[in-house]
């Protein structure tokens, strides 16, 4: 057989490629648990790696959740807190409406003070504005997207929506602000309200007493402590005792309630007093003939005391009681003719005069402007009139001082 040239080439080359293999076989072999070890490895780092993703991921997840935990207990604390404010101001809507009444008769003269706001408005006005607010904050922490505030952002942030949040947080902060000042306002307002109350009720409550104490006739003082001890002494107060506890520590406003309470009974004591005093006419619709005081006696002709004064009233005339109290007179009674005498109390009573006709007895109760008879000319009489006195404790006074003093009170007591 002849060996040509590409035959060798051939056998080299297959012997080349043997050999090759072999040696990467063998390399294989012997590097194979190396190679198996270090693939292992990288993928213990990269499933490490990834566990500690996971991890940081799930930290930051759980710190969003708690703080939007802590977010919606501090907003349902601050509704909370603003559902309170309205209670207690929807809970004066009732002691406003009985004091409102009580101080409905005109104060000082005037009428009532009436703000641009009445204490009802205020607290409709307050709560249409917090309950809006409540739900725009609600709405937020709900992630609602028709709340007038953004809704909050899903629970993994990135910093710029952990930005976000604040901002809409901050705002959530300047509504409760905005809502807690209109709250105090109205708070203000009505505090406002009831110390305006209270002042018209005390002035008002004095210039009833100084128009009475003109007449001679002096109003008990307002009640104190010293009057309620002095009442004690009288027996005029009942049996009361306790061991002494602290006063509690009330609020401005409910002080505030407990003066005008105070200025509006004793505005209605003293109306009280003044409607049993004897302020109307006898004889409505008729002129005064004689006044009281020194007059030349018709009869004698020489100087006396008229203890009363004179009104022209034909006979048959309705006579009518000045104001509620007791018969103690009723019949011929000497100068005076036919008389009805009426006690009043604290020491006044009133005398009606030459009467035809007497239609009340003794003992009996009459009501103010109630006919007591008809006028006359009966008794130490020129003519048809009837003679009206006045006495305190028994001592004639002028009547005309009762009779200015009712006009100048009728817009107080009436």
């Amino acid at each position: 057989m002849t060996i040509r040239p590409w035959m060798v080439a051939v056998a080299s080359s297959f012997v080349g490629l043997f050999s090759i293999g072999y040696l990467l076989a063998t390399t294989y072999l012997v590097l194979r648990d190396d190679l198996i070890g270090g693939t292992i490895a990288r993928q213990a780092r990269m499933q490490h790696e990834y566990e500690d993703r996971i991890m940081a991921l799930r930290a930051q997840v759980d710190r969003v959740t708690s703080r939007q935990l802590l977010d919606q207990q501090i907003v349902e604390e601050k509704v909370e807190k603003l559902l309170q404010q309205q209670f207690e101001l929807s809970s004066r809507s009732g002691r406003f409406e009985t004091l409102t009444e009580s101080a409905a008769a005109p104060l000082n003269g005037e009428a009532a003070p009436s703000p641009a706001i009445q204490p009802l408005a205020y607290e409709r006005h307050a709560e249409s504005r917090g309950v809006k607010a409540i739900e725009d904050v609600m709405g937020v922490a709900e992630g609602n997207p028709g709340a007038t505030l953004e809704p909050t952002a899903p629970v993994y942030r990135d910093p710029a929506a952990s930005e976000e949040g604040k901002s809409v947080s901050a705002r959530a902060d300047r509504i409760f602000s905005q809502v807690t000042l209109s709250l105090k306002g109205v708070e203000r307002e009505q505090l406002h309200y009831v110390r305006q109350m209270t002042s018209g009720a005390l002035r008002t409550s004095e210039a009833i007493r100084t128009i009475i104490e003109r007449t001679g006739f002096v109003l008990p003082e307002p009640r104190t402590a010293h009057a309620a001890a002095d009442a004690k002494e009288s027996g005029e107060q009942t049996a009361i005792g306790g061991p002494f506890v602290e006063p509690q520590n009330e609020d401005a406003f409910e002080q505030s309630l407990a003066a005008l309470d105070s200025a509006l009974v004793e505005l209605e004591r003293t109306r009280a007093a003044a409607r049993t005093l004897p302020l109307a006419s006898p004889a409505p619709a008729t002129n005064i003939t004689s006044n009281f005081g020194n007059r030349v006696d018709p009869f004698l002709g020489r100087l006396a005391l008229h203890a009363g004064i004179d009104f022209r009233a034909e006979t048959g005339t309705r006579i009518r009681s000045t104001a509620a109290g007791t018969v103690t007179a009723a019949g011929p009674a000497g100068g005076y003719g036919n008389m009805v005498e009426i006690d009043h109390g604290h020491g006044v009573s009133t005398r009606y005069a030459h009467l035809a006709v007497v239609r009340v007895s003794v003992g009996e109760h009459v009501e103010a402007d109630q006919v007591i008879g008809k006028s006359g000319s009966t008794g130490r009489s020129t003519g048809p009139h009837l003679h009206y006195e006045v006495r305190l404790n028994g001592e004639a006074v002028d009547p005309m001082r009762f009779l200015r003093a009712g006009v100048k009170l009728a817009r107080y007591i009436d």
